[in-house]
């Protein structure tokens, strides 16, 4: 295994171990009773249909550089990219959809916890993003094709993760509600 992907795995691994902290966390408070009762934002499943078509172009644009196509490359990066960014806008509507619900970071956990739960799912997209564009200008520079796939492989196994993981916490937010 590459060394690079190794350290991604690692830190991957990491990332899964926080969140499954913070939801075990979730669930051991939320059995103390005072509970906030509030609806999830309905941003929630708009941004979960933006990541998932994100991680469809990225795999897409991994499969169109497997086989030389850098210009379909460039594009399904670039679009990537901007859905990652939409993705981040819709979040910060749906804190928008919580305030409006009086649901705020301060006061009571369960509204405390879909905050620190989402903003820290945001961080990691934030880096996310920032490995995209560093994909997208090696792309550029003609740094990323058949026979070097490195970078994207990389990119595409961390890219998917963030989709898997935001589904993940939609699914336990759904049901731990």
């Amino acid at each position: 295994m590459h060394p690079h992907k190794f350290a991604l795995w690692l830190f991957i691994v990491s990332i899964l171990m926080i969140f499954a902290s913070m939801t075990s966390a979730f669930i051991v408070k939320q059995g103390d009773g005072s509970w906030l009762d509030y609806n999830l934002p309905s941003m929630f499943w708009f941004t979960t249909a933006v990541i998932i078509t994100s991680s469809g172009l990225l795999q897409w644009g991994y499969f169109a550089a497997k086989q030389d196509q850098l210009k379909k490359l460039k594009i399904l990066l670039a679009f990537t990219i901007v859905l990652g960014l939409v993705f981040l806008v819709g979040q910060w509507y749906s804190w928008v959809q919580l305030v409006s619900m009086d649901v705020f970071f301060v006061g009571n956990p369960g509204g405390s916890f879909i905050y620190v739960l989402t903003g820290l799912h945001a961080f990691h997209l934030i880096s996310g993003i920032l490995f995209l564009i560093i994909v997208l200008i090696s792309a550029l520079k003609n740094k990323v094709h058949s026979k070097n796939l490195v970078r994207i492989e990389m990119c595409a196994t961390y890219w998917h993760f963030l989709g898997a993981l935001w589904v993940y916490l939609l699914v336990f937010l759904v049901f731990y509600h």
